[in-house]
């Protein structure tokens, strides 16, 4: 890379090109994922109405788990789709991908107008959402790090900064939504309001992207001949590790979209506290994030991941106590915001850590399999799993129990990342 290509990538006006082509489509990823979790309750009764309250939540969750499943197969293909052809032929595949799948949901049929079909394409949707964001975090994380490796942390971290945009953008529309509509306009016709704003995202994602440079070090290091096969068979233990790095940033991301939820079906508290709480937690992320990205640059990686692990484990059943014990706007968004912090502080540093791991040639497949192996099991049935263990145990404390576990895992695969490749 010659100077004035160096000098051209450093700038201010470049920078910001960079982080809004790459984090554009992680946003509406996000924002549909929220979407569709924030408003579990209202597309119950649109998709899934059946005579027990408690089996419709169940079924819309593990739809909303399902979506994940297909992450993986996106993953593997899209992930050495990056790594043959380039960083930036797989973030235009997946935004329009990803947009065909919102607008499906978007115009979407209910039950009582097609009956079994409606639940059936809604799955459909959501396995190609779940499909073509499979390799759309590792393709624009990797993207950032390739175009600006001396600033890896701080550009990486915009990732989740973006996500934190997304969240606050889908809690506000919920606030939104629930305090202006009645509940039959809001079932009848008002859920459909965010999932069309998510549709608008989408083409504009598409243009900006199909406008950047290809990353210097992809164009360096030439096409991979088969990225899944090294990484499969020489870079296991990296996939193994990172994977587990990965769960308590993706649990504790779905445990604050369920909280939502909770917030309405276990405390008894209006459905808009929930959607404030979530907002105020969203926008502390999208703020706090890239500052944790800064900080990485100078300390590393492991060490604020790690502490943040480890409140996970201390702090997660004493904040259920609290809000169980005094279930209020105050106190819920005290809780959430806290946990939101937990995930500022842990999410910030991944990303770059993650993009460390693994070298240039297999850097996208790598990171596209150990986020998509995590994801779905640890994050898309999150609330699943919380609702679940609140109905298994009688207590609405479970939840905790959950984030602890998950976290327990993410510390000691941390431990065992700093010993092997001393990052």
């Amino acid at each position: 890379m010659d100077d004035t290509t160096a000098r051209s990538l450093h700038g201010t006006g470049a920078a910001t090109r960079l982080i809004v082509a790459a984090s554009v489509g992680n946003a509406l990823e996000f924002y549909e994922i929220l979407v569709y979790g924030y408003f579990a309750v209202i597309i119950a009764k649109v998709f899934f109405p059946v005579a027990n309250d408690a089996v419709s939540i169940l079924l819309t969750f593990g739809t909303f788990g399902i979506s994940f499943l297909a992450r993986p197969v996106g993953a593997i293909f899209l992930g050495a789709y990056g790594d043959r052809q380039g960083r930036k032929a797989a973030l235009t595949l997946s935004i329009l991908l990803m947009t065909i799948g919102t607008g499906l949901m978007t115009v979407m049929p209910s039950y009582g107008a097609i009956g079994l079909a409606a639940p059936a394409l809604v799955i459909a949707a959501r396995l190609l959402q779940g499909f073509s964001v499979g390799g759309e975090f590792a393709s624009a994380t990797t993207f950032l790090v390739e175009h600006r490796p001396d600033r890896a942390g701080f550009f990486a971290s915009w990732q989740w900064s973006s996500q934190g945009l997304a969240a606050l953008i889908a809690t506000g529309l919920g606030v939104l939504l629930t305090t202006t509509l009645s509940a039959a306009d809001l079932q009848a016709w008002g859920w459909r309001i965010p999932f069309g704003f998510g549709l608008l995202i989408g083409p504009v994602g598409y243009y900006i992207r199909n406008r950047m440079a290809e990353t210097p070090e992809f164009l360096a290091a030439g096409t991979a001949r088969a990225p899944l096969r090294e990484l499969f068979v020489k870079q296991w233990d990296r996939l193994a590790l990172t994977t587990g790095a990965v769960i308590a940033s993706t649990s504790s991301q779905y445990m604050i979209v369920y909280i939502v939820t909770y917030a309405s079906r276990e405390l008894a508290l209006p459905q808009s506290t929930g959607f404030t709480a979530g907002m105020l937690a969203a926008a502390l992320q999208a703020v706090a994030v890239p500052f944790v990205g800064l900080w990485v640059d100078r300390v590393g990686q492991i060490r604020v991941m790690a502490g943040s692990a480890l409140l996970f484990v201390l702090t997660s059943y004493p904040a259920f106590v609290l809000l169980d014990a005094h279930a209020s706007l105050m106190v819920l968004i005290a809780m959430v915001c806290w946990l939101s912090l937990l995930k500022s502080f842990f999410s910030g540093a991944l990303p770059s850590l993650m993009a460390k791991i693994f070298p240039v040639t297999t850097r996208v497949s790598g990171l596209s399999l150990s986020y998509n192996i995590a994801v779905p099991i640890f994050g898309g049935f999150a609330p699943f799993f919380a609702q679940s263990l609140i109905d298994i145990t009688g207590s609405k404390l479970a939840p905790s129990y959950y984030m602890i576990a998950t976290a327990a895992l993410s510390l000691a695969a941390l431990i065992a990342i700093r010993r092997r490749y001393r990052v």
